[in-house]
């Protein structure tokens, strides 16, 4: 069982009131509409939720990897591209959090700090380079004390809106994995372009982007950690990154789990509630527990992240990530199946929700994948 600190207990009341009456009521407008959550973004600054994980020294409130996991459940129950906006900024800031020098740090980080509502973004995408992320073609060549970088990604959250993003690049593709290296680039910068905001099935409160190098100008001084480390320093921020995934899934599973409750306690069919059918108790008994044994692992890999043991969090995170994200695409079917056709209608939410679950399968690595890096971390690494 997970004992609250106080300061956690406070920043999870927030949380709650702030999904309550100011994510939930907007949750169906900007899906209908595709709108991006700025009234969640101004919200999230105002009360240092939109980098959570920031640490102290740059202006941040650097909670702990648990109670990030807890914020983004609790905003996924009601509104998953909000919570999205939260993942997405982690995304962004984590790779120079973890490889950048210190004057990177303060040049971009301390930007992010206090009340500060800009965007970050995590570029690593291509057409080419999805779960196969060596094959990106994407090339930054050293020219003076710059980069120039040729080359395109895709499906980029936050990407036409962020203020600054990390850019994954080769600048030695003959070394492959040693051949990567991580930039930080700013909005603005001459030869970045953009493409469409991609036209989704779910998450459409997000804004997943085309980005366009052509001849792009980055200042030596922006290349994140050394050249050649770039893949490292991905795979360290996709391992935190899986298990915000779960952590959204989960949150997702939970919500439309209580709407289907709610459902049954009030639909008469019979002369009886629903909730009376063996059937439906059959199915939400199931959906209850397969939602409980992944938030399970979920707070179990954030508590070894926060004791510095980032091999285990690494593991039983991915291991979080496809069994939320199982999870919730198996309770959102199960949910519009006990609300019947009112469940298909978008005058409930839960058609919405299954809609967001299904992108938690696949994006952050596809849940085949992950299963084949935790089955190889088991059998194979020492």
């Amino acid at each position: 069982m997970i004992k609250l600190t106080e300061d956690q207990k406070l920043v999870l009341e927030t949380v709650k009131k702030i999904a309550v009456n100011e994510l939930e009521p907007r949750a169906a407008e900007i899906d209908e509409k595709a709108e991006f959550p700025t009234h969640a973004q101004k919200i999230f600054a105002e009360n240092g939720l939109l980098n959570p994980l920031l640490p102290v020294q740059y202006g941040g409130v650097e909670m702990s990897m648990l109670t990030m996991v807890m914020i983004l459940e609790e905003i996924s129950k009601v509104c998953a591209s909000s919570a999205l906006l939260i993942l997405a900024q982690a995304d962004g800031m984590l790779p120079i959090l973890h490889g950048g020098s210190e004057e990177l740090k303060q040049k971009f980080l301390t930007r992010l700090g206090g009340d500060s509502q800009l965007l970050t973004a995590f570029a690593a995408t291509e057409p080419s380079a999805g779960s196969d992320l060596l094959s990106m073609k994407t090339r930054a060549v050293r020219d003076g004390d710059h980069y120039v970088v040729n080359g395109q990604k895709c499906f980029i959250t936050n990407g036409s809106v962020a203020d600054i993003f990390t850019l994954y690049a080769y600048t030695d593709p003959d070394k492959r994995a040693k051949g990567i290296s991580t930039f930080v680039v700013e909005k603005g910068t001459p030869g970045l372009s953009y493409g469409k905001n991609e036209h989704k099935m779910g998450m459409r409160g997000s804004v997943n982007s085309e980005m366009f190098f052509e001849d792009m100008k980055i200042p030596a001084e922006n290349l994140i950690g050394e050249e050649g480390t770039g893949f490292s320093n991905l795979l360290q921020t996709l391992s935190q990154n899986r298990l915000f995934c779960a952590a959204q899934a989960m949150g997702i599973a939970q919500g439309a789990m209580r709407y289907a409750i709610n459902y049954a306690k009030e639909r008469v069919q019979f002369g009886k509630p629903i909730a009376r059918l063996i059937p439906i108790q059959l199915m939400i008994a199931d959906m209850a527990a397969s939602a409980e044994a992944a938030r399970a692992l979920c707070y179990r890999a954030a508590e070894e992240f926060d004791a510095g043991d980032h091999d285990a969090g690494a593991l039983h995170g991915g291991m979080a990530k496809f069994l939320a994200s199982d999870t919730a695409m198996r309770v959102t079917t199960d949910a519009v199946q006990v609300m019947g056709g009112y469940g298909y209608m978008k005058d409930y939410p839960v058609e919405r929700m299954m809609r967001d679950a299904k992108l938690t399968q696949i994006y952050t690595g596809t849940n085949q994948i992950t299963r084949m890096v935790t089955g190889r971390s088991l059998l194979l690494e020492k």
